[in-house]
């Protein structure tokens, strides 16, 4: 044991003192700051140039109202109230009258016009629209332009173009606008918590309003913080125990340790230099999290869960990538077996959504109990307001430390052998084999 923490200490000394870690641990919050930052810099920062739509108005009711909500909002919306700096772009409609005999000419020509950029897209507006009956075609409106399905541009001439619609049916049916607005008023439904009851005084506490960004929010830097560590912590394992490897001071240090013992050195000072980090940023962020007035909204009974998970996470996949450094001769034979891996370490980044949406349905029950997905699926439902049943989070742990404690003898038996082997490319069937017999 004392050579297992002789060698713990030494590579997390050596692993801390790396400029690779400083710079990591310093810039990595800077980054994922900067680009919050940036995204709320750039908010306003867009082309202004002008945007001339061709308006096709088969029905022609259309076309002339366009022309003036566009010259509406080209007159109050397109400025800052208080810098008067244009932030948004102006739209220019461009009736165009329908050519019936030829329209598909008529379309290429205008798709012409877009390409050579003498328009920025322009609208078919179908005869029956006002009245929509059974033929589809004769009813739609379409938006053609290079980029219609990011273009700011048709989510405004679906909203004016509804709304006028909307008006000459009213009005056809000879009924007051006003009337028919507040008998279709709609109320939107409020996203509140449960009522519950004040322990200290008795009375009814009231129910909170829930906040959405903040239900995905929570999670998802959960998980996104043990993905960190994982990679700050296990996958420069590999490449320690190559650089090792193929300078041959494994060999020199096999003389004096067994190789169960080097691994688990390594395993435990990857571990520690994990834990290092995640106190900085946890710190940082409660820092940050005080200074903002969100302190309430930390889940601190995760917080020991989360360690706990931590390491067990560490430890297994830690593991896998010393096995993987040991077996291997050289980086590129490493990287085609760490994929592998690395699918298994991204199996919850592709279903955190459904499990946060319902965190005790049963697939994310069964989920968040196989063990390489317990460490950040576990978290996500214990992060969630709807709680989960006291039990899953010992049973998620206990299947987690049963299988890193199978990894790990795994890993120890193919480090034993992988560590001196030399020339030879490993295949898989070679790392089970030596699994096997040791």
């Amino acid at each position: 044991m004392r050579k297992i923490l002789k060698l713990a200490v030494r590579e997390y000394n050596a692993a801390l003192r790396t400029k690779a870690t400083v710079i990591m641990v310093v810039l990595m919050p800077i980054l994922m700051g900067s680009g919050v930052i940036a995204m709320k810099l750039l908010e306003h920062q867009v082309d202004t140039s002008d945007r001339r739509i061709a308006v096709v108005d088969h029905s022609g009711v259309i076309a002339s109202f366009l022309v003036q909500a566009a010259q509406e909002r080209n007159q109050a919306e397109i400025r800052d109230s208080a810098t008067g700096k244009q932030i948004q772009p102006a739209y220019i409609i461009e009736p165009v009258p329908p050519r019936d005999d030829a329209p598909d000419a008529q379309r290429l020509e205008l798709s012409n016009r877009v390409r050579h950029r003498e328009l920025h897209a322009f609208v078919e507006i179908g005869p029956d629209v006002v009245h929509p009956g059974r033929d589809v075609a004769s009813c739609r409106i379409e938006y053609h332009a290079e980029n219609a399905i990011m273009d700011e541009a048709r989510g405004w001439l679906d909203g004016v173009i509804n709304s006028r619609l909307r008006n000459l049916r009213i009005a056809e049916a000879g009924l007051n606008e006003a009337t028919v607005n507040r008998l279709m008023h709609p109320i939107s439904v409020e996203s509140l918590g449960l009522v519950s009851v004040n322990a200290a005084t008795g009375g009814i506490t009231q129910a909170e309003h829930s906040n959405e960004g903040l239900a995905l929010a929570l999670p998802m830097v959960t998980m996104m913080l043990m993905f960190l560590m994982i990679t700050v912590g296990a996958t420069p394992l590999i490449n320690a125990v190559l650089e090792e490897k193929m300078q041959r001071i494994a060999e020199v240090l096999l003389g004096s340790v067994r190789p169960f013992q080097m691994m688990m050195g390594k395993l435990l000072g990857s571990v520690g230099v994990s834990l290092t980090v995640l106190a900085i940023y946890m710190g940082g962020g409660l820092v940050a999290a005080g200074y903002l007035g969100v302190l309430h909204y930390v889940p601190f009974h995760v917080l020991p869960w989360f360690l706990l998970y931590q390491i067990a996470a560490i430890c297994l996949y830690g593991a896998l990538f010393i096995a993987i450094g040991a077996a291997c001769n050289d980086f590129k034979e490493a990287q085609s077996l760490m994929l592998p891996v690395w699918l298994i370490v991204m199996i919850p980044l592709f279903v955190w959504l459904n499990v946060v949406r319902e965190p005790q349905s049963s697939f994310s029950t069964w989920m968040s109990l196989i063990p390489p997905c317990t460490p950040m699926l576990m978290l996500l439902r214990q992060t969630s307001p709807m709680g989960i049943p006291a039990w899953q989070p010992w049973a998620g742990l206990a299947g987690v430390a049963i299988f890193t404690t199978f990894c790990v003898w795994v890993a120890g038996r193919v480090f034993r052998v992988g560590i001196l082997m030399q020339g030879k490319t490993p295949k898989l069937v070679d790392l089970v084999r030596w699994a096997v017999r040791g």
